[in-house]
């Protein structure tokens, strides 16, 4: 297995995590409770941020992994 397999791999499970963390991060700004900590203070939790943040950057990363990594 050469090195840009290796870097392809390892690009789809950084998507393929982001996408899962992304869903969850997503699937919590739509909780009742997380709701309605937004509506008072503005911005929601530290975990809800954490997962959306890191689904991201995962994601990024992975997708840069996947089309620039040939190199």
């Amino acid at each position: 297995m050469n090195p840009t397999d290796v870097k392809r791999i390892v690009g789809l499970v950084l998507v393929v995590v982001g996408a899962i963390l992304l869903y969850f991060g997503f699937t919590a700004t739509d909780a009742p409770l997380e709701q309605a900590r937004e509506s008072l203070t503005g911005d929601y939790s530290d975990r809800t941020m954490q997962y959306l943040i890191g689904g991201a950057v995962a994601a990024v990363a992975g997708l840069g992994l996947l089309f620039f990594g040939k190199r």
